[in-house]
C-alpha cells in the first residue's frame, strides 16, 4: 500500500509539472522570450517520458528518449552562460536536482560533474559580470543539497529493504518470502483439507539466440501485468529467475492448474509475438501431495518446467512420480500437455 501511494503522488506531481512547463513555455513563447520556450519544453519532455509520469514509460524507446531530453536540456542550459538571457540561467541550479532523482547514480553523478566544470569555465570567463561569483556559489550549493538528498534516498532505500516485498521492475512477490510463504499455504491447505497447486512459467530463451537481451528484458513489465490481471485476488506470482515466475495457487487441483497454465502461457506467446519476439513459454505444473513440503513442491514444479524445456519447450508439462519413472526410461512416452 505504501508503494502504491508513492506512485500515486509522484504520478500526480509529474503531470502537475508537465502542465506549470507547458503554461511556462506559452507564456514564453508571448513574450519572444525562445530560449526559455524551449528549456520549458525540454523540461516537459522529461516530465512526460519519465516512468512517474506513466508507469508504460519504463518500456523501450522511451528510456531512451527520456535520456535525450535530458542531455537536450543540460547542453541548452549550459549554452545560455554565453548567450543568455542571464534569467535563464538560474534553471542551471535544477538540473543536479533533475539527474539525480531521474537517472541512475553514475550517470547523474557524471552529468553534474560536467555542469560543474562548465559553468566554472564559463563564470571565469566573465571577468566583467559581478554576479557571477553568487552564480557558481549558487550552482555549486545545489549541487551539495543534490548529493545530501541523494544520501538520504539510499539510506531510506537500505533501511526499506527488507520491507520491501515486490520486484520493482515486474510487480511480482520477492523471491526472498517464497518459501515463507508457500510453508503457510501448504499448511492451511493441509489444515483445512484443500487442494493447491504451483505453476512455474519460463520464456525459452535457450531455443533462440536472436532476441537481445534487452528487448526481453523491456518487456518483463508487460509480463507482469498479464499474470496479475490472470490471477485471482488471493494468488500470488514469484519472480524466481530472470525470465522465470513461480504462481501458487491456493484450493486448485492440479488439473485446474494445468488448464490455467496454458492458458497463460499461450496469452504470453501472443504477447512477445505482438512485440516481434520470436520467443516461445513453457510452463510446469505440480500439485501438492502428501509429504510435501515447501522445499520438494518448488523443486517438482522446477523439474517439471525443466522437462517441457527440454522436450522443445512450447509446452506445458504436469509433474508426478510416474513421469519422473518414465523419463528414466528412454523409450517411455512423456505425461503432461504439450502443444
Amino acid at each position: 500500500m505504501a508503494q502504491m501511494a508513492e506512485n500515486f503522488l509522484l504520478s500526480r506531481l509529474s503531470r502537475a509539472g508537465f502542465v506549470l512547463l507547458i503554461a511556462i513555455a506559452i507564456f514564453a513563447a508571448t513574450q519572444g522570450e525562445y530560449l526559455t520556450l524551449t528549456a520549458a519544453l525540454f523540461a516537459a519532455a522529461i516530465v512526460l517520458t519519465s516512468s512517474a509520469f506513466n508507469a508504460y514509460r519504463s518500456e523501450a524507446p522511451w528510456p531512451t528518449v527520456h535520456r535525450i531530453a535530458f542531455t537536450g536540456l543540460a547542453i541548452l542550459l549550459l549554452i545560455s552562460l554565453w548567450l543568455g538571457p542571464w534569467g535563464l540561467v538560474h534553471w542551471l541550479y535544477v538540473v543536479p536536482l533533475i539527474a539525480f532523482a531521474l537517472l541512475p547514480l553514475v550517470w547523474a553523478t557524471a552529468v553534474t560533474t560536467l555542469c560543474v566544470i562548465l559553468a566554472m569555465v564559463a563564470v571565469s570567463a566573465l571577468a566583467g559580470m559581478p554576479e557571477r561569483h553568487q552564480m557558481i556559489s549558487a550552482f555549486l550549493m545545489t549541487t551539495v543539497l543534490s548529493c545530501l538528498l541523494v544520501f538520504l534516498r539510499e539510506y531510506k532505500s537500505r533501511q526499506l529493504a527488507p520491507l520491501r516485498r515486490t520486484d520493482e521492475l515486474t510487480q511480482a512477490a520477492s523471491r526472498e518470502y517464497l518459501t515463507a510463504d508457500l510453508h503457510k499455504e501448504i499448511q492451511r491447505s493441509e489444515r483445512e483439507g484443500t487442494d493447491m497447486s504451483v505453476i512455474m512459467i519460463g520464456l525459452d530463451t535457450h531455443l533462440s539466440d536472436s532476441d537481445p537481451d534487452a528487448d526481453i528484458r523491456s518487456i518483463l513489465p508487460r509480463i507482469g501485468r498479464y499474470l496479475h490481471s490472470q490471477l485471482r485476488d488471493f494468488d500470488t506470482y514469484y519472480r524466481v529467475a530472470d525470465l522465470q515466475f513461480l504462481i501458487i495457487l491456493p484450493g486448485i487441483p492440479t488439473a485446474d492448474a494445468a488448464a490455467l497454465a496454458e492458458t497463460i502461457r499461450r496469452g504470453l506467446k501472443s504477447l512477445l509475438s505482438s512485440h516481434q519476439l520470436g520467443l516461445t513459454v513453457s510452463a510446469g505444473i505440480a500439485g501438492l501431495n502428501i509429504g510435501d513440503d515447501a522445499d520438494s513442491l518448488q523443486n517438482s514444479v522446477a523439474n517439471a518446467l525443466r522437462r517441457a524445456q527440454q522436450q522443445g519447450g512450447d509446452r506445458a508439462q504436469a509433474y508426478s512420480a510416474w513421469n519422473q519413472t518414465r523419463n528414466a526410461n528412454p523409450g517411455g512416452r512423456s505425461g503432461g500437455s504439450g502443444s
